[in-house]
């Protein structure tokens, strides 16, 4: 059986890996005042955030509607596959999931959807692991079981550099921000099982310490990799401070985050994605 492996651009899968395994990427949309860019296409990841603070308008984010899902599943279709298998970032953060589900209904090929109920490359690591398995001549039932497994197994630890952008979203309020700068606070987030859980810390100094003390709590773990806005530096510190924690032969992908998820969080965030043995 011949399994397409379909995805969205939210899910931060790596250029060379998206080549390597002929992963079809939806990309979400990126709109800035009136004007609307295709997330990774007519926009890259480095022109979004060198431009983010200069847009005349904070950009918004949109998914991609059923038609354009439909049109997917049917090229694959027609390109010979026997069945799609669409993995997408968490169906509570974004109408993508609603999208998909609707899309399979109205195509003749077999779809199965699956929730990562995760972010960034936290869905990523699923939909490598999809892919390596279905080149290895895998079920659909048994690439579910496994990523579904690997999904319940992954925590995403994000350190932001400011509140602004939260708030410019309209994910905190105006008074909370202010609060923030005041206090010169760091956000941190915790992702897990389509759970995200913010808190706010007074300097980075604590913020990284508090979020080394959760990979720490983990226990052990079978991989780990980095994810940043605009800061591969700093995130190449960050691995090197989790370093007695990571796992031997461990071989992490840097990977910046997508503009759909950046509009959000803003530039210069630090980020692990970890998952446990």
């Amino acid at each position: 059986m011949r399994i397409k492996i379909v995805t969205d651009s939210v899910c931060d899968i790596p250029d060379e890996i998206i080549q390597q395994y002929d992963i079809k990427v939806v990309p979400s949309y990126i709109n800035i005042g009136n004007q609307s860019y295709l997330d990774g296409v007519e926009m890259t990841r480095k022109q979004f955030y060198d431009s983010l603070d200069g847009f005349p308008q904070h950009p918004k984010t949109a998914a991609p509607g059923p038609e354009t899902y439909a049109r997917v599943y049917a090229q694959a279709a027609d390109d010979g596959f026997d069945h799609v298998l669409s993995i997408h970032v968490a169906s509570n953060l974004s109408t993508i999931y609603n999208s998909t589900i609707k899309a399979a209904s109205e195509v003749k090929i077999p779809v199965t959807i699956h929730d990562s109920q995760q972010l960034t490359l936290g869905a990523g690591l699923q939909v490598i692991t999809a892919c390596k398995m279905a080149e290895n001549g895998a079920t659909v039932k048994e690439i579910i079981e496994v990523v579904t497994d690997l999904g319940k197994r992954t925590y995403v630890y994000a350190l932001l550099d400011t509140l602004k952008f939260l708030h410019l979203s309209g994910r905190i309020n105006l008074a909370m921000r202010g609060i923030g700068s005041l206090l010169r606070i760091k956000p941190l987030m915790t992702f897990h099982a389509g759970n995200p859980i913010f808190e706010k810390v007074r300097t980075q100094g604590k913020a990284i310490d508090r979020m080394l003390t959760y990979v720490r709590n983990l226990g052990p773990l079978e991989h780990v990799s980095v994810v940043h806005t605009q800061a591969l530096g700093a995130a190449k510190w960050l691995y090197q401070k989790a370093y007695s924690l990571i796992p031997e032969n461990n071989q992490p992908i840097y990977q910046m985050v997508t503009p759909a998820v950046g509009a959000h969080v803003g530039p210069n965030g630090i980020g692990l994605i970890c998952v446990t043995s």
